[in-house]
């Protein structure tokens, strides 16, 4: 979502792990919502996020388009699990795809089409099939909370009280202080620009939310969801969330809830194996609830924990933090699926945050890429895109080529990402961070354990070393990272008695002896127990 919204990602998190547990305790584990489990996740389980207009551009117009990530689809997964040419991600986030005034298109005007920019109906329909022919599922954004002002409902409620349209949007009445600021200090009271009075709108005056108190709003947005899964969406990220129903009360809170599990509930009817994924940016407490009818939130503090424990060279917690966490979304459904991920359309993007350190990025990545849940990559990320505030600059043209080439998008003249940050570049380096970024998905797609729920964290005996056990079945895996500029030698029971293997590490220089494992700065090690010796 397009917003100026308050930003917690880099400090907050930590102060929230003592309260979990006890929050945990008090929830109702029967909450799990009628036997309510995620789909299936096939392969690596890893998703990538798109910003359709600065991926690929088919036609040449600067623009990119749905063609064009139908072209691409090789780069993400081409559908052979062991030629190491590709992503292998299993699965893609189209951000808005809906006609709209904005570049960002976070402000719908026709619910049921796709931007003449992006290409049609048609087009999308060829790339859900092209991408379940590779294995790969797709959700799109689903923008619901709010339309754009544009929309047609929207221009004849606000030009006639008298309209159908009038009750699909939020208007003040004799009682309400149009001085009511949002959540983060926004003004939400707008002036009616085609009449009389005002109208409510979380994010700004283009984007009048709508009236879910309306029953005939609520059996709009689920025809809407239903007709994308007819197109062949597998699902969908769910925009703004929390916003649905206003305010930040328990009673609000409970009406979302309520709303997404009937969403839910109808979307099932369509496709049993529908995926939801919800944004709703906020802290655990309040995050977990929504684990009631929704599959997967996005964990922003996660994210936060990771890139400021890189950041900073010590561990600020990440393991306890995710575990944590992970209890809390437990306690409301058994089958809750984190969505990690270390940056997206809103936020600074990694490489930034990160000072263009690229050791740090690929340290970033393998932390993410090695604890439980359902990543998320933003496109750019695996090469090391820069970009941050305002909001177009974290969403500028992928770098496809070093100078110019077929597909490259020119929507928008890039401020931070030129031909020295590359795919072109990085496909020939194998020390590149695109490479990392392979070998690390592959790696999760290989060994069940990455992919599990499991996670317990270890004492590694160094501040500067973040550690976890991942188990599945038979397969346990020891995870350690060190988060310093300097080597850190861990000691390791029974190391040198060939109990332990090395299963993976990110560095050829770790070094075994005596009990003691030796890990290079910003590096990562994986450990398995040799039940063989």
């Amino acid at each position: 979502m397009t917003r100026n919204k308050r930003l917690r990602r880099l400090s907050t998190a930590m102060l929230t792990v003592p309260m979990l547990t006890m929050f945990a305790s008090g929830a109702m584990a029967e909450q799990e919502m009628n036997g309510h489990k995620p789909p299936v996740s096939t392969g690596s389980g890893v998703f990538y996020e798109i910003y359709i207009n600065s991926f690929y551009d088919s036609n040449g117009d600067g623009h990119g388009d749905l063609k064009g990530i139908t072209q691409k689809l090789d780069y993400l997964n081409d559908g052979k699990p062991h030629s190491g040419k590709d992503l292998q991600v299993s699965g893609l986030w189209l951000m808005p795809l809906n006609p709209s005034p904005s570049y960002h298109k976070y402000d719908v005007t026709d619910y049921y089409q796709v931007d003449p920019q992006y290409g049609s109906l048609n087009d999308f329909r060829t790339l859900m099939k092209e991408a379940d022919r590779k294995g790969v599922k797709v959700i799109m954004d689903l923008v619901i909370n709010h339309s754009s002002s544009e929309h047609p409902w929207f221009k004849e409620a606000s030009a006639n009280p008298q309209s159908k349209y009038h009750d699909y949007y939020v208007w003040a009445d004799e009682n309400t202080d149009l001085e009511e600021k949002g959540s983060w200090g926004q003004q939400v009271w707008h002036k009616n620009p085609n009449g009389e009075g005002y109208f409510y709108g979380t994010f700004w005056s283009g984007m009048p939310d709508l009236n879910f108190d309306n029953p005939e709003v609520r059996k709009e947005m689920i025809k809407v969801g239903k007709y994308w899964l007819q197109q062949g969406a597998d699902g969908f990220r769910l925009d703004a969330a929390m916003h649905i129903f206003r305010g930040q009360t328990k009673d609000g809170a409970d009406k979302n809830i309520a709303w997404w599990n009937e969403f839910r509930s109808e979307m099932e009817k369509v496709n049993p194996n529908v995926y939801l994924a919800g944004e709703v940016w906020d802290k655990p407490e309040t995050i977990a609830p929504y684990y009631g009818p929704l599959h997967s939130l996005f964990n922003f503090d996660l994210g936060g924990t990771i890139l400021n424990s890189v950041k900073n060279g010590r561990d600020q917690g990440i393991a306890t933090f995710a575990e944590k966490t992970l209890q809390l979304y437990k306690s409301y459904n058994k089958a809750a699926l984190d969505a990690p991920f270390l940056s997206n359309h809103d936020q600074t993007r990694v490489m930034s945050e990160l000072g263009g350190d690229v050791r740090k990025a690929k340290l970033a990545a393998s932390i993410l890429l090695t604890l439980p849940g359902q990543p998320f990559l933003y496109y750019g990320e695996e090469i090391g895109m820069k970009g941050e505030k305002p909001d177009e600059y974290l969403r500028e043209p992928m770098r496809w080529y070093k100078g110019d080439g077929p597909g490259q998008t020119t929507w928008e003249k890039p401020k931070y990402n030129t031909g020295e940050v590359s795919v072109e570049a990085q496909l020939r380096d194998d020390d590149s961070l695109l490479e990392s970024y392979r070998t690390l998905i592959r790696l999760r797609e290989e060994h069940d354990a990455l992919r599990s729920d499991s996670l317990q964290p270890i004492q590694a005996g160094s501040a500067s070393v973040t550690a976890f056990k991942r188990t599945s079945g038979k397969e346990s895996l020891y995870v350690y990272h060190n988060l310093s500029r300097e080597p850190v030698t861990l000691q390791i029971k029974d190391f040198d008695k060939g109990k332990w293997k090395v299963v993976f590490s990110t560095s050829k220089e770790v070094k075994v002896k005596k009990g003691t494992v030796t890990i290079p700065a910003y590096s990562s090690l994986i450990t398995e127990e040799d039940k063989k010796s």
